[in-house]
């Protein structure tokens, strides 16, 4: 397993088609790159950062993002998101987060997440 600390970096990309548009979404009537869609490519990309320093019965959750969604993608093109960790707190794990396309970048922002048992976090649903 990879140490858990500063530094690690995970990236997630997409292409941006008419099921991860606006006007799909329901968050706009326009066939652009949503930005539900973008915020959800930062999570993953988060993810993959700190996915191999959890065993089977650990993993993360996300609690907070505040982003901003700066500039429109059309159908067609490659959208990828990058995620640094830049602080670990306990069980609390926090991120940078970036969207760019092929021209320009579209997003940027901050990301939390909290490190869980799988177990009993589900158990909590009940």
């Amino acid at each position: 397993m990879t140490e858990l600390k500063p530094g690690l970096t995970g990236t997630a990309a997409t292409i941006v088609r008419e099921t991860n548009t606006a006007i799909a979404m329901g968050s706009g009537d326009l066939q652009v790159f949503a930005t539900p869609c973008m915020v959800a490519l930062m999570e993953q990309a988060a993810c993959n950062a700190v996915a191999d320093c959890f065993d089977d019965a650990t993993s993360s959750v996300g609690t907070l993002i505040n982003v901003t969604h700066d500039a429109a993608t059309a159908l067609g093109k490659n959208v990828t998101a990058t995620a640094t960790l830049v602080e670990v707190a306990g069980r609390k794990l926090v991120f940078e987060v970036t969207a760019t396309d092929e021209d320009k970048q579209i997003g940027k922002g901050s990301h939390e997440r909290f490190i869980i048992n799988k177990e009993k976090f589900m158990a909590k649903l009940g």
